[in-house]
């Protein structure tokens, strides 16, 4: 029998997991990471200044307790032709406060779509987005937003530079 702990809410968002602590040993593994996840366990054993065999339950603790949600390869955009990149701000409309679910997992189908943020303040979401052009922005605002039912205003600001913060990169 499942319990409702187990089970994934609409939008497709994993419920928090219990809190690990995290002592300095953990902070040290977390920045060597964040630097270059690919880091072998013998080399981050070895950088942090525990044995590998620690190294490695460490690890497999943080990624089981969630506080390594995972690991990504961190592709330019601009690699693959999208050469434009947004912040798009969504407030919904006022009869779609229940729907939040379907609508970021509608975003999370979008290949335009890169990250989905919920937020306080005026707007309900933010949308970071890729696309080749001016053109296809303006395709998906209009297509898949101003079209949205539950949209009820967006602001776009585009991305001139991205820079990852110190130890991120």
């Amino acid at each position: 029998m499942e319990d409702a702990s187990s089970r994934t809410p609409p939008g497709g968002v994993q419920p928090k997991k219990l809190r690990r602590v995290v002592d300095p040993v953990d902070r040290a593994i977390l920045r060597v990471l964040a630097e270059d996840a690919r880091t072998t366990n013998a080399a981050l054993a070895q950088q942090v200044g525990i044995a590998p065999s620690t190294c490695l339950l460490r690890v497999r603790a943080l990624r089981e307790s969630g506080v390594i949600r995972g690991f990504h390869a961190d592709v330019d955009p601009s690699a693959l032709g999208l050469d434009l990149q947004a912040m798009i701000a969504v407030k919904l409309a006022a009869h779609a406060r229940g729907s939040m679910g379907p609508f970021v997992a509608r975003m999370r189908r979008q290949p335009e779509v890169l990250d989905v943020y919920f937020v306080a303040g005026a707007d309900d979401y933010l949308l970071h987005v890729a696309v080749e052009s001016t053109a296809a922005l303006r395709d998906f605002v209009a297509e898949h937003l101003s079209q949205d039912p539950d949209v009820g205003l967006t602001e776009t600001s585009l991305i001139f530079e991205h820079t990852r913060a110190a130890g991120r990169s």
